[in-house]
């Protein structure tokens, strides 16, 4: 039996939801500047020099796991290190702040404000998004990320310990780092962004269950997250981000989805990247009073995939 692994979740994910992230010194900062460093050591325009950076990066990361952990599975070593990796890659606690700051800004008024804050949860052209666009682009980045800052690692962890949480972040970070479609990235990030997909496989079904377990806290019904998964998810163009979105989406009883516009601040409008997300959810347009709910449920997520993820860990041989 994992036991010490299953109380090194417990306890990893506790410190997330009391601390949260360092301000100072954060690991996986650290991580993202020597990835940052080595890619243009050896950056070149072609599939199998990512797939080369991508499997040092999170090969090294599975090892450091390995050899702080220790080959010996149960003990004091053993839970020390899994919760202190957990915490480590977590990130539920900065995820619900950054969506907290938003919700207060919308319910004071500050549309500007609120656009603005956006800005640290999500990649999209924030300046001219009404209200109710800002509240349904931040209960995407909820659902998102709930999926793939929390579950995701957490069933890695309960997998692998140590070294399953280390390798999921680093390809998580990766997969932000290079894996987004751009000229410079469209080779030499695919092994990365195909390398997350995989991995956050079973943390996106897990978070789809989670979050229609979740619907009663805030008046929604399980059976309505579930239909809009199997109706909607697979139309969404990523494997995984469809299926969380989709069942947030049907818990809360609104509409995901929609125009999304991509560029930065000050952009010409010719130079804009426009995509038209599928809807997901047939419930009506979300409003800022629903922040607070995804909120709610992402916390009813988190909870749940901690507990799945330790009961799997004391099972494990």
């Amino acid at each position: 039996m994992s036991a010490p692994v299953a109380l090194g979740l417990l306890l990893g994910h506790a410190a997330d939801l009391a601390l949260g992230d360092p301000r100072r010194g954060h690991p996986v900062a650290g991580f993202g500047s020597l990835a940052a460093r080595l890619e243009r050591g050896w950056y070149a325009d072609a599939r199998g020099r990512g797939a080369a950076h991508a499997a040092v990066l999170v090969g090294g990361a599975a090892l450091l796991g390995t050899v702080t952990q220790g080959r010996e599975r149960s003990g004091v070593r053993t839970t020390v290190t899994v919760a202190v990796a957990t915490w480590t890659v977590l990130g539920g606690r900065s995820l619900d702040r950054e969506a907290a700051a938003v919700q207060a800004l919308l319910e004071a008024g500050d549309l500007p404000g609120a656009r603005q804050r956006l800005t640290h949860l999500v990649g999209r052209r924030t300046e001219d998004l009404t209200a109710a666009e800002v509240a349904r682009a931040t209960i995407e980045s909820v659902a998102e990320n709930t999926s793939d800052a929390v579950v995701a690692p957490l069933v890695w962890g309960a997998v692998a310990g140590a070294p399953g949480l280390l390798a999921h972040r680093a390809a998580n970070t990766l997969d932000a780092m290079v894996g987004h479609r751009s000229a410079r990235y469209e080779r030499f990030g695919w092994a990365s962004a195909r390398l997350d997909d995989v991995l956050n496989l079973p943390g996106a079904r897990l978070a789809g269950l989670l979050a229609a377990a979740a619907a009663p806290t805030v008046g929604g019904r399980p059976r309505n997250a579930l239909v809009a998964w199997r109706r909607d998810a697979a139309a969404h163009p990523s494997p995984n981000a469809g299926v969380v979105e989709a069942a947030f989406a049907g818990a809360l009883g609104v509409r995901l989805g929609g125009r999304t516009v991509y560029g930065a601040p000050g952009t010409p409008p010719e130079q804009l990247r426009v995509e038209q997300r599928p809807v997901l959810g047939h419930g009506r347009e979300t409003s800022p009073a629903d922040v607070a709910r995804a909120r709610r449920v992402a916390t009813c997520v988190g909870l749940g995939a901690a507990l799945t993820a330790a009961g799997l860990a004391a099972l494990r041989r």
